[in-house]
């Protein structure tokens, strides 16, 4: 299971990088990277950004169903990664304190700070799945460094 998740996004990554190369619009490569994510990863069921606008997340490109528009700061899983500016992974987001709903459907969830190369927080990257428990290490890890490449080099 490790070794396909992991190849899965190598592969993930690969891709992401030819079509981000030369790349500076933010939206255009949130569109990209969702796209890839969304259609290479097996288990990810709402794949998007949210964008820090007016001191708030507001949603970006992503694949799914219809998300919440906009998140504060400190609210939900969303709003705790752009407050701490810390990567959240959450088994089961119904025992996260202050879970916001977007479709009652969504398990499991992962969300990673998004940092522009001046090391400012430009936004968040919010994956969920149907099934509790998807998220782990290899995840962090590979999310991580997928978006430090693209957004910082």
């Amino acid at each position: 299971m490790f070794a396909e998740k992991s190849e899965r996004y190598a592969r993930a990554r690969k891709r992401i990088s030819a079509l981000c190369e030369g790349e500076s619009d933010e939206i255009a490569l949130m569109a990209s990277i969702v796209t890839v994510l969304h259609h290479e990863m097996a288990d990810f069921y709402w794949t998007g950004f949210y964008r820090v606008i007016d001191g708030g997340l507001v949603i970006g490109p992503y694949q799914g169903t219809v998300g919440c528009l906009r998140i504060a700061f400190g609210k939900g899983v969303c709003g705790t990664a752009a407050q701490t500016e810390e990567t959240q992974v959450v088994p089961d987001v119904h025992r996260f304190p202050g879970h916001i709903s977007c479709d009652a459907r969504s398990k499991s969830e992962i969300v990673v700070p998004v940092r522009n190369r001046e090391g400012d927080l430009i936004g968040v990257l919010d994956i969920d799945s149907e099934e509790k428990g998807t998220f782990d290490d290899v995840d962090r890890e590979a999310l991580e460094g997928i978006l430090k490449t693209i957004w910082q080099g």
